[in-house]
C-alpha cells in the first residue's frame, strides 16, 4: 500500500456517449467511469480505449481533457465510429443499454505505450464487456501479461458475454467484483450448487483462486470478502437521480483507498459505499465534482 498522490491506475475497455432519454449525452463507458472517479478521488488514472477519427470522438477527447485527465492511452480509429450508447430507464430507476457492436472500442490495440503504462501502475481495471470482440480481447490478454495486480469489473449486459472468456478472465484476476445476479449466473454455468451466499463467494474463490472479492448488493449494501473474512457494510440512503455508473464510481471509491498505506476495510468500504451513493444521487455516470463537494457528502451520511 503507498500514499494515494503516488497510486497509478489503468482503466481498460469502453469509451463512450450515454445518450439518456431527456438529456444531452453523457461520456461514459464502465472503465472510463471508473478512470473519471478514481482522478476526482485524486488518483493518477488512465483509459486504455478507443474513440472514431469523427465529430464525437473530438468532442469526448476534448471533454476529457478539459476535466485535466490524460487522454495519451485513447486511440483514434479511422476504420470505427466512436462509440453511442442508447440509455433507458425503468420504474425502479435502474438502466437499460442498447450497446451497438463494431465500434472504435471493439478495436483497441495494445501498444507499446499501453503495455508500459500497465506495468507501472498499482492496478489494470477490466470489464467484461470490452473483450465482446476478438481484437480488443487479444489486447486485454497481452496486457494482463505485463499488469501485477488485476481488478475484474463483471459487467453481464446480453448478449454481449461468453461464459468460457468469463472464465478465462476470472483465473487471471486478483479482485473481482459481481452484483448479486452475475456471481448467481457464473456458479449456475460452472454447474455448482450453494446454500448461502457465503457459500457461493466461497466456491468463486476456491475455483478461481481469487483472495478479494466485491459483492454489489444494491439498497443491501456491499460485501467485500478477504481471505475468507466477510465485511458487509449497508448502503447509504439517498434521493436516487439514477443509477447509470453508480457500480463504477462505487469501485473506484473501493480502489481509491485499497491501495493507500494504512487504509482499513472500514476506510475502503466507507469510501466505496459514499461515493456509489454520492454518485447515485446526481445525472449521470460522471457529473461534475469537486472532492472536497464528495468529503462533506460522506460527512453528511456517515
Amino acid at each position: 500500500m503507498m500514499n494515494s498522490n503516488t497510486i497509478k491506475i489503468a482503466c481498460f475497455g469502453e469509451l463512450l456517449w450515454d445518450l439518456l432519454p431527456g438529456q444531452e449525452k453523457k461520456a461514459g463507458g464502465a472503465s472510463f467511469n471508473v478512470a473519471y472517479h478514481l482522478f476526482k478521488m485524486g488518483i493518477d488514472s488512465r483509459t486504455i480505449s478507443a474513440v472514431g477519427n469523427d465529430a464525437l470522438g473530438e468532442e469526448i477527447i476534448s471533454k476529457i481533457k478539459n476535466w485535466g485527465i490524460s487522454t495519451k492511452n485513447i486511440q483514434t480509429s479511422d476504420t470505427y465510429p466512436t462509440s453511442t450508447v442508447v440509455a433507458t430507464f425503468d420504474e425502479n430507476h435502474e438502466a437499460h443499454y442498447d450497446i451497438v457492436t463494431n465500434v472504435a472500442w471493439d478495436y483497441i490495440e495494445a501498444r507499446s505505450i499501453d503495455r508500459q503504462l500497465v506495468s507501472e501502475t498499482n492496478a489494470l481495471v477490466f470489464g467484461s464487456l470490452a473483450s465482446r470482440n476478438k481484437d480488443s480481447r487479444n489486447s486485454l490478454f497481452e496486457l494482463l501479461e505485463e499488469s501485477t495486480f488485476n481488478v475484474f469489473d463483471i459487467n453481464l449486459r446480453k448478449p454481449h458475454y461468453d461464459f468460457s472468456l468469463l472464465k478465462e478472465l476470472l483465473h487471471k484476476s486478483d479482485i473481482a467484483k459481481f452484483n448479486k445476479a452475475e456471481m448467481l449466473l457464473v456458479l449456475d454455468f460452472l454447474g455448482k450448487s450453494h446454500t448461502t451466499e457465503e457459500d457461493a463467494v466461497k466456491q468463486i474463490q476456491d475455483i478461481f483462486k481469487i483472495r478479494e472479492i466485491i459483492i454489489s448488493k444494491g439498497s443491501k449494501g456491499a460485501l467485500y470478502v478477504n481471505d475468507g473474512d466477510f465485511h458487509l457494510y449497508p448502503a447509504r440512503n439517498v434521493i436516487v437521480a439514477d443509477t447509470v455508473g453508480s457500480g463504477d464510481s462505487f469501485l473506484a471509491g473501493f480502489l481509491s483507498k485499497r491501495f493507500v498505506e494504512g487504509a482499513t476495510v472500514k476506510d475502503i468500504m466507507e469510501q466505496a459505499i459514499a461515493l456509489g451513493a454520492f454518485i447515485t444521487s446526481k445525472v449521470g455516470p460522471c457529473p461534475e465534482y469537486t472532492f472536497e463537494e464528495f468529503q462533506q457528502f460522506k460527512k453528511e451520511i456517515s
